[in-house]
């Protein structure tokens, strides 16, 4: 059964100009260049799957997420969770999907408030929904804090005290403040160092089992999203051009670009080792 059917999903950004070339297209009623960050996307998400999404940088997959979670408006597409569309909703509406889907981003610093502690950022999301934990506040934040590996203790410190690791685990703990069914993580591990990559993918598996989790994992490395997914689809100039389990990644690609990202991945293994 799927928790996520997406259709068609496509995007288009306007290049910018100098203010003058814009007024003078304005006047002249000459239509601004624009590029394409998706055409045609479709794919779906299974209940309780790892579904990788891989591409190289400018692919469209993060432009893909910030739809999904409503940070941008398609141009055409729908998406449903749940049988439920995603887009055009007004705010209640839109808090119930977040609800249901929440995103781990990139960078583990940037995302989090340097302002607020843990504790306060840990709140924010049960605050935002109107949620009271049926447990003491304080309790059941350093159980959640516990469920990714990180001590209570924490909850009084500010993020510029943790290390990017930690700090991940922090905005993994946030992102499952609500329960969610589905968790997007964009390049969660591509900011981290080799060692640190493999405990945030292990506590993510972990998460996802535990909690009969959706994740959709995105990433350019081509290595990580097979160890951790089930099925891939791939993403080349806005389009997807593959769809392939993970385990028959390496024996049974098809699409050229695919090939070539397999072969770029085996060239600098050999190289650096």
């Amino acid at each position: 059964m799927n928790i996520l059917e997406v259709n068609n999903i496509s995007k288009n950004f306007e290049i910018e100009q100098p203010i003058a070339v814009r007024i003078r297209n304005f006047f002249t009623r000459k239509q601004a260049p624009s590029f394409c960050a998706l055409n045609n996307v479709s794919f779906n998400v299974k209940k309780g799957e790892i579904l990788g999404i891989l591409g190289e940088s400018g692919s469209g997959k993060s432009t893909l997420a910030k739809i999904l979670m409503g940070i941008y408006s398609p141009d055409s597409g729908t998406a449903e969770l749940n049988s439920q569309s995603i887009f055009n909703l007004n705010y209640s509406r839109r808090l119930k999907i977040l609800r249901k889907m929440q995103m781990v981003f990139q960078d583990p610093f940037s995302s989090l408030d340097p302002r607020m502690t843990v504790r306060r950022i840990l709140s924010e999301p049960l605050k935002i929904h109107g949620i009271k934990p049926e447990t003491h506040i304080e309790e059941f934040l350093a159980q959640r804090l516990k469920e990714v590996g990180m001590d209570p203790s924490a909850l009084n410190s500010y993020p510029s005290e943790f290390s990017g690791g930690q700090r991940q685990r922090i905005g993994i703990c946030r992102a499952l403040m609500l329960n969610p069914e589905l968790l997007i993580a964009d390049e969660a591990v591509s900011a981290l160092d080799v060692s640190v990559q493999a405990q945030i993918l292990e506590l993510l598996l972990s998460l996802q089992k535990r909690r009969n989790l959706s994740l959709i994992f995105i990433s350019h490395d081509v290595a990580v999203v097979r160890q951790i997914s089930d099925r891939i689809i791939l993403l080349y100039k806005g389009r997807l051009v593959e769809e392939i389990d993970a385990d028959k990644l390496l024996t049974a690609a098809k699409h050229e670009y695919t090939k070539r990202l397999l072969e770029s991945a085996l060239y600098l293994r050999e190289n650096i080792s």
